[in-house]
């Protein structure tokens, strides 16, 4: 049995996928959006988050800290110099005030199920199931795909997220395993989409059309982010898009939330994206789905 490495299991999941969902969110991920809502699931490796708020002074990390990473502030709190730091939990396991955290641990597929499975009555009633999320799951494909099979012999049903940077391959693959793919749309210009992903867009729409002209359940998610992409011609592009592509289950815009800014300081991560990027409103979201019905787009829900 194959082991993953996990940063984060969400039971109760209502917007993962149909019905009542626990989502598991595997480590890693190719792309870096700037918006990125889990920016600790880029890095592969597990790192080493802190809450300076939590953190009493008591001074038991710093013995134990073998590179030297963890230094005294002026109130006798751990300051974390991330060139130093090695990401190797030791000072984890003396915080007894858990402001430090190692995040991301590796499962096994009995591991994860026995989690999954609590909810299984809840899945029963709602149609809803497991979600694999990141990260991009897709970068753990062995350990997906025995994940897909246990939770299939289960009778559960089954999404994976995936923002489509992976070979073709793998998605050849996983594909019988996934009942309903959550395929991340992000931005239609190419020279925009590699600006804020830093991946090329056309290798994400040539897996797009795979898995489409394969017979998969798709369902393509637009995340719609203020001063970036929520311009007419990306809705024109995904509409085009939505034109080229006939058997989608439909197109679902996503609001950008700004929740993730507040992790950035835990793991010592920037963005280039601006503090003034918000929320949109609702009647913006009204506004650019109505746009897309406008050209004949079938929206989910």
């Amino acid at each position: 049995m194959s082991t993953g490495r996990v940063f984060d299991i969400q039971r109760f999941s209502i917007h993962d996928g149909p019905g009542i969902r626990t989502t598991v969110f595997l480590k890693g991920c190719p792309l870096r959006c700037l918006w990125c809502s889990n920016p600790e699931s880029l890095d592969p490796k597990p790192q080493l988050s802190y809450l300076a708020a939590t953190c009493i002074a008591c001074g038991a990390c710093f013995p134990v800290c073998k590179p030297g990473a963890l230094t005294k502030d002026a109130a006798g709190k751990a300051v974390v110099d991330r060139a130093r730091c090695t990401n190797c939990g030791d000072c984890v396991a003396v915080c007894d005030a858990q402001a430090l955290e190692l995040v991301g641990r590796d499962m096994t597929v009995s591991e994860v199920m026995d989690v999954v499975l609590r909810d299984r009555d809840y899945y029963a009633q709602s149609g809803g199931g497991l979600t694999l999320s990141g990260g991009e799951p897709l970068l753990q494909p062995e350990f997906v795909e025995e994940l897909l099979h246990a939770a299939h012999n289960q009778g559960l049903h089954c999404c994976v997220e995936t923002a489509g940077y992976a070979g073709c391959e793998v998605f050849e693959r996983l594909k019988r395993g996934v009942d309903l793919w959550l395929f991340d749309y992000k931005e239609s210009d190419p020279h925009l989409h590699t600006k804020f992903t830093g991946r090329e867009r056309e290798t994400i729409v040539a897996r797009l059309s795979q898995l489409h002209d394969s017979g998969a359940k798709i369902l393509l998610r637009c995340p719609m982010i203020p001063q970036c992409n929520t311009r007419p011609d990306h809705l024109d592009g995904i509409a085009a898009l939505a034109r080229q592509l006939p058997k989608l289950v439909g197109v679902e815009l996503l609001p950008y939330f700004d929740l993730w800014r507040a992790k950035l300081p835990r793991f010592g991560l920037t963005t280039a994206l601006p503090d003034t990027v918000k929320p949109p409103t609702r009647e913006q979201m009204k506004t650019w789905n109505d746009h897309l019905r406008g050209r004949g787009v079938r929206l989910a829900g």
